[in-house]
């Protein structure tokens, strides 16, 4: 079964496909608080009415983004490491050609419609999210990344960064990346392994 025909088993029981990560992700010994980054400029102006956590289909579209998919999961916690249950959590990101959901992009209009470009879900009771989405493209002058927004249920302030790709050619020239010592860039970059069709990511979110 692939990732793409799993879609809905995934997206009503998360907990499925989460127990092997859970089963190889070491216990949190010390939180450190991820590093905020820059929202960039391509937030969606308007949220699209299809924004849920399955950015691989899209209301309407024949069929699913084209690109590689890539299942993008992981923990939303607090300094101390506890989880963080019905925590709130946004991604936007490039299509596969490396372009964006948003007017200002010069290449709009050769976007996948396919693609949703912005999705939003809320962590389960053990502060668990799950997306569907692909491998983003490569934006001119920015190694490959995606956006990421979190923000406790009880309403304190959202972190807003970005998630990184290990042993890409682009890491060390990326004008945003190169700028952190190691130990922080590796806070934001994901542990990327190979699953059934595709790629699954791995990033826990640690809040003040």
């Amino acid at each position: 079964m692939t990732l793409l025909n799993r879609r809905r088993l995934i997206l009503a029981s998360p907990v499925l496909l989460a127990a092997p990560a859970l089963l190889c992700r070491p216990a949190v010994a010390q939180a450190v608080r991820t590093p905020s980054q820059m929202e960039g400029p391509y937030y969606p102006r308007a949220i699209p009415a299809d924004a849920d956590a399955d950015l691989l289909r899209v209301a309407g579209q024949p069929g699913p983004a084209r690109g590689v998919p890539l299942l993008l999961e992981g923990v939303v916690r607090a300094a101390d490491g506890s989880a963080l249950p019905g925590a709130r959590v946004e991604i936007w990101q490039a299509d596969d050609q490396g372009i964006y959901l948003h007017p200002e992009d010069a290449r709009l209009a050769e976007r996948d419609a396919a693609f949703q470009g912005f999705g939003r879900t809320v962590a389960d009771g053990a502060g668990r999210y799950v997306f569907r989405t692909i491998r983003p493209g490569l934006y001119p002058g920015r190694t490959r990344h995606i956006h990421l927004r979190a923000q406790p249920a009880a309403g304190r302030t959202a972190l807003t960064t970005q998630v990184y790709f290990p042993n890409e050619p682009g890491n060390d020239s990326d004008p945003l990346l190169r700028r952190m010592a190691n130990d922080q860039r590796a806070l934001l970059t994901a542990r990327v392994a190979p699953a059934d069709g595709g790629l699954r990511a791995d990033f826990d979110i640690f809040l003040a």
